[in-house]
């Protein structure tokens, strides 16, 4: 039994939950700075920009985002030319890829457009119609197929 002048301690520092990066953060995406563009956003006109970009709504008009990677959700459109450093396809692009690094189009992505990076990979079940230009940073190619002749 507690007497009046006893006296017992309470932990001033009680541990607290972490709410913080503990795991959670391993799934996202390495770059801490994305920009998301929602499902029910439309967006007519230029988007440019220095971070990720993650679209699962809609863009018309250009995207020109030549240090970051750009990726298409499933819910995605984009009927656009698009200019990046890397593109993620999940959802559709309607529109030419001027690609620094690589094209990555999943099974449920469809590219109607000419593609012109250094690296491309297409997952069995990906749409592509267009042309296909791979091949090194400021290399001239004076051996186009004529396909790509033909898309001026």
């Amino acid at each position: 039994m507690l007497q009046p002048n006893d006296k017992f301690s309470t932990p001033a520092t009680a541990p607290t939950p972490a709410f913080g990066p503990v795991g959670a953060t391993k799934s996202f995406t390495t770059s801490p700075e994305q920009a998301t563009i929602g499902r029910s956003i439309v967006i007519k006109g230029e988007v440019s920009g220095a971070e990720t970009l993650y679209v699962d709504g809609r863009i018309e008009g250009t995207i020109n985002m030549p240090e970051s990677r750009v990726t298409v959700g499933r819910n995605g459109v984009i009927m656009a030319t698009v200019s990046a450093r890397e593109v993620v396809v999940m959802g559709k692009i309607e529109g030419d890829l001027i690609v620094g690094d690589r094209v990555d189009i999943r099974s449920d992505g469809s590219v109607t457009g000419d593609i012109h990076a250094q690296r491309l990979t297409i997952e069995e079940g990906a749409f592509l119609k267009g042309g296909i230009d791979l091949g090194k940073e400021g290399k001239k190619d004076n051996n186009k197929p004529a396909t790509m002749a033909a898309h001026a």
